[in-house]
């Protein structure tokens, strides 16, 4: 007897707690939104069963209708779990092979790309494919403005693309366009079309209401409409005008996506491979932080499978806590809340304590007092689009990024944590600096040089710039002021740009990498916008060698001038004021043409770089000159042989100089006609007084 008093205490003692649990959560759900709000649906499901369903707010203002539960909400891409489960399950039927090259199926895809994109790749967002969102966002009109944009729209700007973001399986950079695809290899497969094929695959799992967009003017009952004031203190409605789906736009109920959550936790129960599968990571993949349209990254301090997702007004979130059987879904067409934090929330009243201690990643712990290590500086994130600079203010230290500062403490000789984050760590090391959070994950960023930026740095990168495959350009300029300004072709100014250093450049919320040739001028620039990486914008203008030299008190300019009578050319040196006047010249050259490319300052005084065809063996040679600090020669040298060869610009050695410029070779002498030439890139090493050292052919110029 009274062992069953005691467990009648016990289970009211329960019961007890999950009611003071259950108000809990009902304030929160209650003070996020008023009932005459845009709507909010709320489900939790505990060991299998659904523990808790609520719907407030409405899913139309204008005809004041309620957000219950025949309410169809846009969950955005929390939809991606369910497109790639469908590939999931054709795999497991061996219809396709995770590892399978996408072009299998979509052959006019990347045709250039010569590594290989493979299925799983798209599914875990390593593939490389850029985020069309960003795209049609470069190009000037964004994504939800383009009526009855979908999926094959979405394929024709791809097949675009000539070159990957980076190589496929190496980096995770979450994309759109990845979900887009698979749902055209989900058709290709099938040969029936994406949303029939799903509407189908939905219904087997018992989800009856669950839909992806077929046409933007399609009625879908009971749909919500999305919402947000936008800071402006009055609802706005933005209304859906695109239909692409794989990686978002699915239509569902809270009663279907508890249904499906059910499924998924009792998947072991049931003995449900393609359920069981689908929570885990991606096999033969180096990534395993997300897996088939899932996040696997713990949360709260608890191994969880999770995904957000949001269109404007409607957002949605799902979070499972496998080893608590503990899954909390949200969904909302109300911009004005955060579907995350409601279920962060909930999760952190229902969870147990967890007796787990806080893990940071082994080297944490292994090397964390290293000695003489610079803190102070500038970093770059492996997927180089992110900068952070270190900085000192009165003594303090600041993590820096952009718009964003935050103070750091320091807990050791290079160990720093954050001030408004005790826990997350920030070890320095000889060239690098490393994140460590609690969950074992880390964060690594590489330290960049630190060189100074002349003038002349600034110049050679003025110019217009040009990306075929979208066809916009971007123009770079520099101010009276020596501050470079960039405008895109779409846009209707200029923007400021921040000079990280001679390779890092950031305008606006485009992050810049310099690419240079062989010579060290600038080519191209390949230009970073949010999930569209490194798009390859090629030079266009002002793509010259080095013919100027900043001085205290002026410039040193080089130039080619001709004769009278145009059969002849000289090199023209000379020394002028910063307002451009001339203060001496000097010439050089001999009886034929003689041409200046750039200049380069010595100890002593300048060498120039050219080419000539007045002296030395063939046509052209390379040519150099060597200066004191007034234009008197001190010697001149030529180097080639028969055809043509020319010196374009010159570097510093240990030894004395390194000559970059070109040198051809032809199948004849004589029969010019006939004969086919090669034009290779020519390194000469030369000593102080011209004497020629070494020479390297390197591959062909372009």
């Amino acid at each position: 007897m009274k062992k069953t008093i005691t467990q009648l205490a016990l289970l009211l003692s329960i019961s007890l707690v999950a009611q003071q649990q259950i108000k809990q959560i009902d304030s929160i759900v209650n003070s996020k939104i008023n009932v005459n709000d845009p709507g909010l649906a709320v489900g939790i499901i505990k060991d299998g069963t659904i523990i808790y369903e609520k719907y407030r707010g409405l899913s139309n203002l204008q005809h004041q209708v309620k957000f219950d539960e025949k309410t169809r909400s846009n969950i955005a891409s929390t939809a991606k779990q369910f497109t790639a489960l469908m590939v999931l399950d054709l795999s497991l039927n061996n219809k396709l092979n995770l590892d399978d090259d996408i072009r299998k199926y979509l052959p006019k895809l990347y045709e250039k790309v010569t590594d290989k994109i493979r299925v799983r790749h798209l599914l875990n967002h390593t593939s490389g494919i850029r985020d069309y969102v960003e795209l049609l966002d470069l190009e000037g009109d964004v994504w939800w403005r383009r009526f009855g944009y979908d999926n094959d729209d979405v394929l024709e700007l791809l097949q675009k693309q000539e070159e990957l973001g980076f190589k496929p399986g190496t980096t995770y950079s979450y994309s759109n366009s990845n979900y887009n695809v698979l749902a055209k290899i989900i058709e290709k497969i099938t040969g029936d079309t994406f949303s029939a094929y799903s509407k189908t695959f939905f219904e087997n799992l018992g989800m009856n209401e669950t839909s992806f967009v077929e046409r933007y003017m399609k009625v879908i009952p009971n749909r919500a409409n999305p919402y947000s004031d936008w800071g402006r203190g009055e609802w706005w409605e933005v209304p859906t005008v695109t239909k692409t789906n794989g990686e978002g736009f699915l239509y569902t109920t809270l009663k279907d996506q508890l249904t499906y959550e059910m499924a998924v936790q009792n998947a072991k129960r049931d003995k449900n491979r393609l359920l069981i599968e689908s929570q885990k990571p991606i096999p033969n993949s180096d990534i395993t932080t997300y897996g088939f349209g899932l996040e696997l990254e713990s949360r709260l301090g608890r191994t969880a499978v999770h995904h957000s997702g949001g269109t404007y007004g409607f957002h949605s979130q799902t979070y499972r806590f496998p080893e608590e059987q503990l899954t909390v879904f949200i969904m909302s067409n109300n911009g004005n809340i955060s579907s995350n934090l409601i279920a962060k929330q909930i999760a952190e009243i229902l969870l147990p304590k967890s007796n787990k201690k806080i893990a940071y990643d082994k080297q944490f712990y292994q090397k964390n007092n290293e000695d003489n290590v610079t803190i102070l500086g500038k970093y770059i994130y492996p997927n180089e689009d992110k900068i952070v600079e270190i900085i000192d203010k009165e003594g303090k230290i600041f993590w820096q990024e952009r718009n964003f500062t935050v103070g750091m403490v320091s807990e050791d000789k290079n160990v720093f944590s954050f001030t408004n984050n005790t826990k997350l760590k920030v070890v320095f090391y000889e060239d690098k600096m490393t994140e460590y959070y609690t969950s074992g994950k880390t964060m690594i960023y590489n330290r960049i040089e630190e060189s100074s930026i002349s003038l002349a740095d600034l110049e050679a990168s003025v110019g217009t710039y040009n990306n075929k495959e979208l066809d916009i350009n971007f123009d770079l300029k520099l101010t009276k002021e020596n501050n470079l300004k960039l405008k895109l072709s779409t846009d209707k100014g200029f923007n400021d740009v921040i000079v990280y250093n001679k390779q890092y450049l950031q305008a606006n919320n485009f992050f810049l990498k310099v690419k240079k040739d062989q010579f060290n001028r600038v080519t191209e620039l390949l230009l970073t916008y949010g999930r569209a990486k490194n798009i390859r914008f090629i030079k266009k203008t002002n793509l010259k060698f080095q013919p100027k030299i900043e001085t205290d008190n002026g410039s040193i300019n080089v130039t080619t001038i001709g004769a009278k009578d145009g059969e002849t050319s000289d090199i023209l040196l000379t020394k002028n004021y910063p307002n451009g006047n001339e203060i001496w010249f000097k010439t050089f050259g001999g009886s034929s043409y003689d041409k200046a490319s750039s200049i380069l300052a010595t100890e002593d005084g300048y060498l120039i770089v050219g080419s000539t065809s007045s002296y030395g063996n063939g046509n052209y040679d390379m040519f150099v000159i060597k200066t004191d600090k007034k234009g008197n020669k001190i010697w001149q040298n030529t180097y080639g042989d028969f055809y043509n060869e020319y010196g374009y610009s010159a570097e510093k050695t240990d030894t004395g100089y390194l000559i970059k410029g070109t040198i051809q070779d032809c199948t004849s002498n004589s029969d010019v006609f006939n004969r086919t030439c090669t034009t290779n890139v020519w390194f000469v090493s030369i000593d102080k007084k011209g004497n020629k050292i070494s020479s390297k052919v390197l591959e062909e110029f372009k």
